[in-house]
């Protein structure tokens, strides 16, 4: 079997797996780490009408923060919601 060739970034992680740099997480770590990204899912799908001046503005505040709007309408919506 032909050994895939691997990345700079990959070798820098096997590199440190090898070196013992990663330790292990507990069962409990692990699961709260999986519970949290089953939360984070994005599961649903919302379709909205929004005046063009609002979404314009919202446009302008996602890249100022330097992501795009979907993403930051759905971080404003997740903090509302919580």
């Amino acid at each position: 079997m032909k050994k895939a060739e691997l990345a700079r970034a990959e070798r820098k992680i096997e590199k440190d797996l090898l070196a013992g740099k990663y330790i292990p997480v507990t069962p409990r770590e692990e699961k709260k780490f999986l519970s949290a990204l089953a939360r984070r899912r994005k599961d649903a799908i919302l379709h909205i009408r929004i005046n063009s001046m609002d979404l314009n503005r919202i446009k302008a505040k996602a890249s100022k923060a330097g992501v795009p709007y979907q993403t930051f309408i759905a971080h404003v919506l997740h903090h509302i919601a919580r």
